[in-house]
């Protein structure tokens, strides 16, 4: 597998190893230690996937994440301690994509890395306008456009409205978008999905507590109305 991943860590023994073992299955890997080295060199570099460490010097993790989804949509995995779900909300409310736990199993590690990474080099054209041609999707450049306004979304976000835009007054439960969305191989609740579907409802809805676009379909899931 060929791709740029960023590790930021700074606990270098195990940057190393994440290093080495990631470099023999053919990615190019860099590295930082604290968090204002990361966002620097997110500013400077593109890259596929970012393995992003909670706990650093400098900047947190969580603020690192909330200062990259102001200028890009690369891929981030955070990395939390063991039972901090406090760490894990944060991070996908400031717009991660998935959270490991350490200390992690490495070939899981590795298998969401890959995963995440597939995800963002599928081939995508651009998706069929909605019946009233409000919405539009931009799948190459995963842009949203309603009513000729874009509004920026994460890449979860932007999945999870594809496959509902794209499958109208059809409902998918929580499970279900999780499996599409972030692979079948993802253990993580399925409250992942209710976090990124409010901070969805929060950029493109004029009143995300009455929601017109992603409605809810109580004890099912959620829906795009026809």
């Amino acid at each position: 597998m060929s791709g740029k991943i960023l590790i930021v860590d700074d606990e270098k023994l195990i940057v190393k190893g994440l290093k080495l073992s990631l470099e023999q299955d053919g990615m190019e890997v860099f590295c930082a230690y604290d968090g204002q080295e990361a966002l620097s060199m997110i500013r400077s570099e593109s890259f596929d996937v970012v393995l992003l460490d909670v706990m650093l010097p400098k900047l947190t993790g969580i603020e690192v994440c909330k200062a990259v989804r102001e200028f890009s949509d690369v891929p981030i995995i955070m990395v939390t301690a063991r039972g901090e779900d406090e760490d894990k909300i944060a991070g996908l409310e400031t717009g991660a994509d998935d959270y490991v736990t350490k200390p992690f199993n490495l070939g899981e590690l590795k298998a969401r890395i890959k995963a995440v990474y597939r995800r963002t080099r599928k081939d995508a054209k651009e998706a069929p306008a909605g019946k009233e041609s409000r919405i539009r999707l931009d799948n190459e450049g995963k842009r949203l456009f309603i009513d000729q306004k874009e509004y920026d979304l994460t890449s979860k976000e932007y999945e999870i409205l594809k496959i509902l835009v794209n499958n109208p007054d059809t409902v998918y439960s929580r499970e279900k978008l999780l499996k599409l969305v972030w692979g079948e191989t993802y253990v993580g609740d399925a409250r992942t999905v209710d976090v990124h579907v409010r901070r969805l409802r929060e950029k493109i809805e004029e009143n995300p507590s009455d929601p017109q676009i992603v409605r809810t379909k109580w004890g099912v899931g959620y829906y795009v109305k026809n």
